[in-house]
């Protein structure tokens, strides 16, 4: 029997498979203004980071303000992305199938990015109710706010919960907030996660093996 009582999970990257047409969209936007970002380096390195934050980075890149059209725009252009793209992480379904305790999403991204493509990945009928947004609080990663809301509201305390992450700053939001937290590390590509989480894995299917 697993000494935690919640799950929460991260959305993009843990849930549903996101982040690479995220960070594609936001690089075609971002060199179409001049930034000249190559695609491969940039999902590592906006990987887990807020849009405020990528789009700092951008500017600065740039050398100038971005048009006040660039989030609405990146909105509409992603969710166009992801409704012809986006897929469930292998092997998530079975898991939430199979788990007998609460659970939860706790994510970055505004709520109806997280209903969308949880929707059309099929998961969305498992965590309505039970979606927690940074954009709703306005604190984002990594700060702890979010999984500190979301444990709250689960009915637990931090140390009865485990967060599945699969961002650095996701990570130590968690820890900040005194959560266990185990690092989903399949596109871990700078193996940035192993001795910063409690534990890490690289396949799904191999949750319940490492879950305590």
């Amino acid at each position: 029997m697993s000494k935690y009582k919640c799950i929460i999970f991260d959305c993009d990257g843990v849930l549903v498979d996101s982040e690479s047409i995220a960070i594609g969209v936001l690089v075609e936007m971002a060199n179409a203004l001049g930034a000249n970002f190559d695609k491969q380096q940039s999902v590592g390195n906006l990987k887990g980071k807020s849009l405020k934050a990528c789009m700092n980075l951008i500017s600065e890149r740039i050398k100038k303000p971005l048009p006040d059209s660039f989030e609405p725009d990146y909105r509409i252009n992603t969710f166009k992305a992801f409704t012809e793209n986006i897929k469930p992480i292998t092997g998530i379904e079975s898991v939430i199938k199979k788990l007998k305790m609460p659970f939860c999403v706790a994510s970055s991204g505004p709520e109806n990015k997280i209903r969308l493509n949880l929707d059309l990945t099929g998961l969305l009928p498992y965590f309505d109710g039970n979606i927690f947004s940074c954009y709703t609080i306005q604190k984002w990663k990594p700060e702890p706010d979010v999984y500190l809301w979301a444990a709250k509201i689960m009915g637990f305390k931090p140390n009865e919960c485990l967060v599945i992450e699969d961002s650095v700053s996701g990570v130590k939001a968690a820890k900040k907030g005194g959560f266990d937290v185990y690092g989903y590390t399949e596109h871990d590509y700078k193996n940035e996660l192993k001795g910063l989480a409690n534990k890490t894995f690289d396949s799904m299917h191999k949750f319940f093996e490492v879950l305590e």
